[in-house]
């Protein structure tokens, strides 16, 4: 198996994000903690399973419609020669090739069947088969929604393993550690993608925080409602 960051990545976030906004949510409604660790394993396993199945289920959809048009490409060479040599001397013309220089572009290109369709799927169709495996897709976000998602629940369970009091002392830990994780992943997102690991690190913490303050004000305001 190969792990894709970019998953892990999509998973930690949203992982994190939905995790501490349940936490969020609980503890603005002024709800037992033992609330907060049910829904917020509930939503680990499921709502993680989930989106693994998704991932799972997009990236197949996706090769498969590339492997689709790949073969319709193939047809089309094989079927419809001249015509396709064409649309290759009409793409590198467009890229400002001409004259003997194009012609050459051109024969080089038809020669090699697999450069062929390869150039075409890219340049005609825009699709590129990056070779990810779907599996490893789906358990790469699967980790990811796991592993960051559970830190938001991690001062809870100690809290209770000790059998301290559950306060507000453990909702501070919760946005500490999550606030951490959140700027942590964004670093990494930031390293990965080849920008400011600083600026990506505070856009993934307010991107969290913003979801986990709403969250906690739906559950305040409900608890006023309902008290």
């Amino acid at each position: 198996m190969r792990w894709h960051f970019q998953d892990f990545i999509y998973g930690s976030i949203d992982g994190a994000v939905t995790t501490f906004a349940i936490v969020a949510g609980v503890v603005g409604a002024s709800l037992s903690p033992n609330i907060i660790l049910i829904l917020g394993f509930a939503n680990l396993f499921g709502d993680g399973f989930s989106m693994a199945v998704s991932n799972y289920q997009a990236s197949k959809a996706h090769k498969e419609y590339i492997a689709m048009m790949r073969k319709k490409e193939e047809w089309s060479i094989d079927n419809l020669e001249e015509q396709e040599r064409q649309e290759i001397r009409d793409i590198y013309s467009k890229k400002g090739f001409k004259d003997e220089l194009l012609e050459e572009i051109v024969r080089m290109i038809t020669s090699r069947r697999k450069v062929w369709v390869d150039t075409m799927m890219r340049e005609e169709l825009g699709l590129v088969d990056d070779e990810k495996k779907p599996l490893d897709s789906a358990l790469s976000t699967f980790f990811g929604f796991n592993v960051i998602g559970l830190i938001p629940l991690l001062p809870f369970v100690f809290f209770l393993i000790l059998d301290w009091q559950v306060d507000g002392l453990a909702f501070l830990c919760s946005v500490v550690s999550t606030g951490a994780a959140f700027f942590l992943v964004g670093m990494i997102k930031g390293k990965i993608v080849k920008k400011s690991i600083w600026s990506s690190g505070l856009f993934t913490l307010l991107i969290g925080g913003s979801a986990a303050f709403v969250a906690y004000i739906v559950g305040y305001g409900l608890h006023l409602i309902v008290k």
